[in-house]
């Protein structure tokens, strides 16, 4: 009876064994796709925002209030004047004046014509508008930049950059300084250095190519043309605008206040997204390394995750958030986040509706000590992060129901 039944447990166990695997794999699905991206779901997305405002603990023991400023479509980045005012730029190719708190209902005149196309986040979008910034010496000579897909007579666009006068209420003279020409296009992000040149952030083919300027970091002149110390600019072949290469989807740029220090951040794949400290012609090794994957499932790389040879991420995310904006928060306002990094989140893992703002400390090696995921609650797709002259912190979520949000402390 003994052995019998240990032969009966034996052959269940085998059969059970052998039946497994075939559950297992049954068990997954076939995912769907819409082009090459997966097809998420949408039950998340394009919620309500509400009225606010919002109180919320934070990981520090220090309460912040959120409250709404305005609400508008597709804001993409928000640029602080001296005098306390604030511009923002929309994806429609639109420029709006907060003053005193209050959204002047008229978009400002002088603008260049752009081409804005697609709801946000989904592929084959076009940014009117993409990011805005003002001179180092704005308060004598009044000059803002600002990068934009430019409209091209055969009907296609690309990125590029002009700049003009602000005389208080609107653009004047607007002219381009700098025109990639074509393949570049997607976004570009703006910040000047603290030696006076323009770093621009671009997206498109060949990041790892010298002689074309996609998946770049570039350096300027204010006036758009190229520095002779830039690291390739005596190289043959290559273009002599390039300051590093290698990158994805670059949606934030930001110089660190204190040492003049160039970071960038930028989107991997399904994973993999990355912030970067920007060095003089070095490469950040996309697309031969990674680590994310590739939409369907795979590692980007054919082995495993590395960044082997190639200057790796100060912080990376998996899975990715679709990181954008950054700021190197200074201020005394929000006293526990004092020396902190922040960034916006578009979405996380995939998922839309699913933004929010992520919160970086680092140490005094700016190596990340613990990182905080704020604002969740309010899905919103944070595309720009900025300290205003009050040193509270600004969003702009950039979706249909967009708005640009302030952080102060709650008491």
């Amino acid at each position: 009876m003994n052995s019998t039944f240990v032969l009966l447990k034996r052959a269940s166990l085998l059969l059970v064994s052998c039946l497994l695997p075939l559950a297992s794999a049954n068990a997954q699905r076939d995912i769907p796709f819409s082009g090459p991206f997966p097809t998420a779901p949408t039950g998340l997305e394009n919620l309500p925002l509400g009225e606010g405002p919002w109180t919320y603990p934070t990981a520090e023991g220090m309460d912040i209030k959120v409250s709404v400023v305005a609400k508008m479509e597709y804001p993409m980045a928000l640029e602080f004047l001296p005098d306390g005012k604030l511009l923002t730029i929309t994806r429609r190719g639109e420029i709006y004046l907060i003053e005193n708190g209050e959204l002047q209902p008229t978009p400002i005149m002088g603008g260049p014509p752009s081409v804005f196309a697609g709801e946000s986040g989904a592929g084959g979008t076009s940014h009117g508008y993409i990011d805005l910034i003002k001179h180092p010496d704005f308060e004598n000579n009044q000059l803002l930049y600002l990068s934009y897909s430019k409209p091209k007579p055969e009907g296609t666009s690309n990125i590029a950059i002009g700049r003009a006068r602000w005389n208080g209420s609107s653009l004047e003279g607007f002219a381009d300084i700098f025109d990639p020409g074509p393949g570049v296009a997607g976004t570009a992000r703006l910040a000047f250095g603290h030696d006076g040149k323009l770093y621009v952030t671009t997206n498109g083919n060949d990041p790892q190519s010298l002689s074309t300027l996609g998946g770049k970091v570039l350096r300027l002149n204010d006036d758009g043309s190229t520095p002779l110390d830039n690291p390739f600019s005596n190289q043959p072949g290559a273009r002599g605008e390039i300051f590093s290469y290698g990158h994805r989807g670059a949606l934030g740029l930001a110089i660190h206040p204190e040492t003049g220090e160039v970071y960038q951040n930028e989107n991997g794949p399904n994973g993999g997204d990355e912030l970067n400290l920007i060095k003089a012609g070095y490469n950040y090794g996309w697309p031969l390394v990674s680590l994310g994957r590739t939409y369907p499932g795979p590692w980007q790389t054919n082995d495993r995750p590395t960044h082997a040879i190639f200057e790796p991420p100060l912080v990376y995310w998996t899975p990715a958030i679709a990181v954008s904006g950054m700021l190197f928060y200074t201020g005394d306002a929000l006293h526990a986040w004092k020396g902190d990094i922040f960034v916006g989140a578009l979405r996380t893992g995939e998922i839309p509706g699913t933004g929010h703002m992520q919160r970086i400390m680092i140490n005094r090696d700016y190596q990340e000590v613990r990182r905080e995921s704020l604002i969740t609650e309010l899905r919103q797709r944070v595309r720009d992060v900025e300290m205003g002259p009050d040193e509270f912190i600004y969003l702009a979520t950039e979706q249909r129901d967009g708005a640009i949000l302030k952080i102060e402390p709650a008491d």
